[in-house]
């Protein structure tokens, strides 16, 4: 049996504000004559905007965010280093498509290979880090669905380290939506690297084939594709005060249409949704009586920072419950789940999310246990 309260979400986060105006639902999405298009919060993952997000379709030179994630997890692990030299070879050296002109047989360091992939887009980059990983490319591309099924992308199978067609090399918005945003909070200092404008190497200079980084300053990444099958893709995030957004558009017609959309995308969620801190890792957000113990009452809260992503205006209606057990016996451990926090707007339910037990309560004294037996009686 459940305990139930029911909270204005300002009282229950001890704000005075309350706002009775009703909210007015967010206006529908532009239209960007997309395939398919994805925009997310960054640190909620709460869709903001969707256009058949789960349809599988040719990924391009979109692939090597995945590339590139593989070769972080390595610099991460220990297992290669910055500075590491690469020898080139023929297969890369011949790669087709996009290029950051490696010579075959030289040796070139592996930042100078992502920067390369990152803000060239080169192909032959691609295939000589993945060579250096895995040995082949094909050892490598099992690397890459690995990492893709530890992330959750169900809907994503990768044959090759740059994208160029090939049957069965497909993805979806949804899956590089989390590709995306996992890039962006396990490696923020390499992400920094997608909003390089210019590279150059070979005494070539190339610059980043995402316009966006020159149009809209509070966009730094992520990275654009292009083949024939695909159409023009762009996976693009910015942060604006304390929201980033991401945004994933595939199948578009034209640099211009991608470009254009991804904005348009953007500027959408910003002015339509806002994302708030709710409650602090560690902060108390109710207390339980825990009964046969040596604390008469267990500290419950978040082990993380909890956010929530809603419309603009929405914030000061959320209604918060707090479902907690009737009755809650020792020990509870730290960290233990005990009750659960659930927010509604309107009758939607926005968010659920388990109260865990701040600190140990451990089984009391026999006395305790005794006393609270006998109160149980009469609960």
């Amino acid at each position: 049996m459940l305990q139930r309260f029911v909270f204005t979400l300002a009282a229950l986060l001890l704000t005075v504000s309350v706002c009775f105006a009703q909210v007015m639902p967010a206006p529908a999405p532009p239209i960007i004559g997309a395939k398919s298009y994805l925009v997310i919060d960054n640190k909620t993952g709460h869709e903001l905007a969707s256009l058949d997000p789960d349809a599988p379709l040719a990924p391009a030179s979109l692939t090597k965010i995945m590339t590139t994630y593989v070769v972080f997890h390595a610099l991460h692990q220990g297992q290669v280093q910055l500075e590491d030299e690469v020898t080139i070879s023929e297969k890369a050296w011949r790669t087709e498509g996009s290029r950051m002109f490696v010579e075959v047989g030289t040796r070139v360091s592996i930042q100078d290979l992502l920067l390369g992939m990152i803000v060239q887009s080169g192909n032959d980059a691609s295939v000589a880090l993945a060579e250096h990983i895995a040995g082949t490319e094909s050892v490598f591309a099992e690397l890459m669905n690995q990492y893709a099924a530890k992330l959750g992308m169900h809907s994503s199978h990768f044959i090759n380290a740059t994208g160029l067609p090939a049957e069965g090399h497909t993805t979806t918005a949804r899956d590089l939506a989390t590709l995306a945003r996992a890039m962006i909070t396990e490696f923020p200092d390499y992400y920094a690297w997608h909003s390089v404008k210019e590279f150059t190497y070979n005494d070539i200079k190339q610059s980043n084939r995402n316009s966006l980084l020159w149009r809209d300053a509070s966009v730094d990444g992520l990275k654009t594709g292009h083949t024939e099958d695909a159409g023009y893709c762009l996976v693009s995030s910015a942060e604006r005060g304390n929201m980033r957004i991401v945004a994933v558009v595939l199948g578009t017609s034209s640099t211009k249409a991608r470009t254009d959309g991804s904005q348009a995308l953007l500027n959408y969620g910003f002015r339509f949704f806002e994302t708030r801190l709710l409650y602090k890792a560690g902060e108390e957000v109710t207390t339980a009586r825990v009964w046969k113990s040596a604390n008469e009452n267990s500290r419950l809260g978040v082990l993380e920072d909890l956010y929530i992503t809603v419309r603009r205006g929405a914030y000061d209606q959320l209604e918060s419950t707090l479902d907690i057990p009737a009755i809650v016996e020792a020990p509870v451990a730290a960290g233990q789940p005990v009750a659960e926090l659930k927010i509604k707007l309107g009758e939607e339910e926005v968010l659920s999310e388990p109260l865990r037990a701040l600190d140990d309560n451990p089984t009391g004294s026999f006395w305790q246990r005794t006393r609270d037996s006998v109160s149980l009686w009469f609960e």
